[in-house]
Formats: C-alpha cells, sequence, structure tokens
C-alpha cells in the first residue's frame, strides 16, 4: 500500500520530539489499516451493524 507523502508529514508531526523506531513502526502500522479499511468502505466492502452481530452471534453460540 502506498502513502501519500503529506499524510505521512502529518503523522511525523503529531510525534513527539523524542521517540523510538517500535513507536514509529506502531504508528505506521495503525496508519496503514486506517487506510484499507477507508479503501473498503469506498469499495462497499463492509458489513452492517446488524450483519456483523448476526455473523459473531452465529459463530459464538455453543
Amino acid at each position: 500500500m502506498n502513502i501519500e507523502k503529506a499524510k505521512l508529514e502529518g503523522m511525523f508531526k503529531d510525534l513527539p520530539e523524542s521517540v523510538d523506531t517500535e513507536e514509529v513502526m506502531y504508528r505506521l502500522y495503525l496508519f496503514q489499516k486506517i487506510e484499507a479499511g477507508d479503501a473498503d468502505i469506498a469499495e462497499g466492502k463492509m458489513l452492517t451493524h446488524n450483519e456483523a452481530v448476526a455473523r459473531l452471534s452465529k459463530k459464538w453460540q455453543h
């Protein structure tokens, strides 16, 4: 997945002055997941609340 430079710059502006590599990697991971979720929504790949409840209820029934 490609990320726009402007979005990365915005993310880096929100970081504290001193940050470790793990924190940067974690934020990049979260950013990637959010972008993927936004893309899924734009493509209509989502469930309604009721569909999600029905799917989870079916999965977790004994």
